[in-house]
């Protein structure tokens, strides 16, 4: 039985423990940033590196004992290198946000320009958002998708940042269902002589299996966080050629962070070592298809979806054209009382409060680990759309309940 150590010392703990292993079991996580991480990689994030403090680097710690410390780090770089190619990699980030951070500290000065995109059109809070200490410390501008097409508008980027002039140009995205054009922002940054930060924390996993075009070896820096569609240990990472090496490193420690958190960084190497193997390209092209399929059916049912559908893990829809009186947060709570796990999110043009926004985001990373293809994940579409017409409906929302539950029989998960 799991937890049962925790258990003995802490029972309430473990109590919480044992709910959440049974929430994650018997519901889908369909959250586009969640996965479910092998029991490898779990069982490397508990171990005894969780002791040890580590800070410096592979063979320039400041504190003694850290010869297998160096090993796992080691470890995580070389993969990492090998996952994408990068000349220079820094497994040390605690999240992709920080990885953010951790660029920015080494590249700009207060004050200096950051030029991103817009929150409600895909972007994300570390990209220089106002609650953000980004937006605090930078000069922000943001650009936007066509709000026609749902494409990144890359004739206004390029106007806004001739006008702009940044320092900075930001491209990744966290609800953007289509393969972003790294190349053409790269052309946008260098006409304004402006470094390019690609931000891949969501798809890091469909870079490394090549299922989505690659930033490494185009932009100046490119970030993510290591627990998404990759399936690592939690945290974040950042690359970058070897000309960035000292300053991305120094940023990091001591310039952002102390003592790096080993035992994720353990976490990090086996799930590393996991994506390198032919199975786990399978699951990114599958994960990539039951996106796709998924997307057809939700339109079939006459969701209006952003852009017309996905090229990646996620799906964006605007409720407004089909349920103009439904809300992303009443169908996140329907949803949710059927074991449907997924969230509201702002969509272009929004009208209506970030906190009760008109769009819903789903993601397929966590249905394809669990073992599912194009057919389930239609149907999965089907009972999504049967709490959308009617998410108060308690009769529809109680029967989704039922076969969610046979689904996650079918599938199990973590014994």
């Amino acid at each position: 039985m799991p937890n049962e150590t925790v258990r003995e010392a802490d029972p309430a703990v473990a109590d919480a423990l044992d709910a959440e292993r049974r929430r994650q079991n018997e519901t889908l996580a369909m959250i586009a940033s969640e996965n479910h991480a092998s029991e490898a990689v779990m069982e490397a994030q508990g171990s005894t590196l969780t002791n040890k403090y580590a800070e410096g680097y592979p063979g320039e710690r400041y504190y003694a004992g850290c010869e297998h410390a160096d090993e796992v780090e080691q470890l995580a770089i070389d993969r990492a290198k090998e996952l994408w190619g990068a000349d220079h990699v820094n497994v040390q980030p605690h999240s992709g946000s920080q990885a953010n951070q951790s660029v920015y500290l080494a590249m700009l000065e207060p004050g200096d320009k950051i030029l991103s995109l817009d929150l409600t059109h895909g972007g994300h809070l570390s990209h220089g958002h106002p609650a953000n200490f980004t937006g605090q410390i930078y000069t922000v501008e943001q650009y936007e998708v066509d709000p026609d097409t749902g494409y990144v508008d890359f004739e206004g980027l390029a106007e806004t940042a001739e006008e702009f002039e940044p320092d900075i140009i930001v491209s990744g995205y966290s609800a953007y269902p289509r393969e972003v054009d790294f190349g053409r922002i790269q052309e946008v940054a260098d006409a304004v002589d402006a470094y390019h930060l690609a931000d891949i924390a969501h798809i890091t996993g469909l870079v490394a299996a090549g299922v989505h075009e690659s930033p490494v070896g185009v932009a100046d820096f490119v970030t993510g966080s290591t627990h998404k569609t990759i399936r690592a240990g939690r945290g974040g990472i950042i690359m970058c050629d070897e000309e960035y090496a000292d300053d991305i490193d120094n940023a990091v420690f001591p310039g952002a962070q102390g003592g790096p958190a080993m035992h994720c960084i353990a976490g990090k190497a086996v799930g590393f070592k996991e994506a390198l193997s032919e199975e786990f390209e399978a699951y990114a092209r599958q994960t990539v298809d039951n996106a796709a399929a998924m997307a057809d059916r939700l339109q079939d049912h006459g969701l209006s979806l952003v852009s017309g559908g996905t090229d990646n893990h996620l799906i964006l829809a605007d409720l407004r054209p089909s349920h103009p009186d439904t809300t992303g947060k009443e169908v996140e709570e329907a949803l949710a009382s059927a074991g449907i796990i997924m969230n509201a999110n702002t969509v272009p043009g929004e009208t209506r409060s970030a906190f009760n926004p008109s769009g819903i985001r789903l993601g397929t990373p966590a249905l394809t680990t669990r073992g599912f293809t194009e057919s389930t994940c239609r149907e999965v579409a089907d009972l999504i759309m049967k709490v959308v017409d009617d998410p108060g409906d308690e009769s529809v929302v109680a029967d989704v309940a039922a076969r969610v539950e046979e689904l996650t029989d079918e599938y199990p998960l973590y014994d």
